[in-house]
């Protein structure tokens, strides 16, 4: 039985399985467990990239499986480009790598990281269809993802977490959580026709964006506030007011754009967060 919907033979099952890769989505979390890496202040290679491979791993699992859901299931999608079968052997290699992956973590890392790590793989495959219809557990799954692997990746360098690590965590939890229900908002008609309870679905559009809002301000000004507490290096303030201009502009955008802006945003906000902190590890 094929793996793809679209073209016959080795390489369209090739070109399907790759079209999975979802830069846009993928690369928060895994440039988090870099962050994590390198924030511990001595950055091994072995047990970085390996813990990269779990988090991409587990987040093709999540990809795979929603889409899966999304147009075999509930008839959500136009297409694509899997077939039900084709799902099911992505989801199974992807898992297999993550497996592999996580147990390379744990023998050069040891059991913290790789008990930080391992819940990602269950929270991308439940994100769909049992997670996204509860307005919580839909809008925190990927943030709690990103927080995981940003806590993962330090500890496959470090082997403990600090505090302030932790906080770094807490602050991304905060702000990737409101982007999220920026982005929910998005598919609040066809969310509401199936029954899925994101913020949005639950609150309505208005009350969902004002909700966003504060997550996004809580995050922003939880930074300046560990900055005045002495447990963030004093820079890291600059990393609140990039992003705190960006949120600005998203406010006044549209669902699709506001989203766009505000994932772009945040990468922005790790990389100033990385730089600024550069010079005083949390691992110190």
């Amino acid at each position: 039985m094929a793996l793809a919907r679209h073209g016959d033979g080795p390489r369209a099952a090739v070109a399907a399985l790759a079209s999975q890769v979802h830069p846009v989505f993928m690369l928060p979390p895994v440039a988090a467990s870099g962050f994590g890496g390198l924030l511990s202040g001595d950055f091994a290679l072995a047990p970085g990239l390996l813990h990269g491979a779990v988090v991409f791993a587990g987040l093709y699992t999540a990809h795979v499986k929603d889409g899966y859901v999304d147009f075999h299931v509930r008839g959500e999608d136009d297409d694509h480009p899997l077939t039900a079968r084709g799902c099911g052997v992505a989801i199974g290699l992807a898992t297999a790598t993550f497996v592999a992956c996580l147990a390379g973590v744990w023998l050069t890392a040891g059991p913290l990281a790789a008990a930080l790590t391992a819940p990602g793989w269950v929270i991308g495959y439940l994100h769909a269809p049992q997670l996204d219809l509860h307005p919580v557990t839909a809008t925190a799954g990927y943030p709690s993802g990103i927080a995981l692997a940003l806590l993962g990746g330090f500890a496959a360098q470090a082997g403990t977490l600090t505090p302030r690590v932790v906080a770094f965590a807490a602050v991304l939890l905060v702000v990737v959580a409101g982007i999220k229900v920026i982005d929910d908002a998005q598919d609040y008609a066809y969310d509401r026709s199936i029954g899925k309870r994101t913020v949005a679905v639950v609150l309505g559009v208005s009350r969902a964006r004002r909700v966003a809002h504060g997550l996004l301000g809580a995050g922003l000004l939880a930074v300046v506030g560990l900055s005045a507490a002495g447990l963030f290096p004093p820079s890291t303030v600059a990393a609140a007011a990039v992003f705190s201009v960006v949120a600005v502009i998203a406010r006044g955008a549209g669902p699709k754009r506001a989203t766009m802006l505000l994932v772009r945003g945040s990468y922005l906000f790790l990389a100033v967060l990385l730089a600024t902190t550069w010079t005083a590890p949390l691992g110190g």
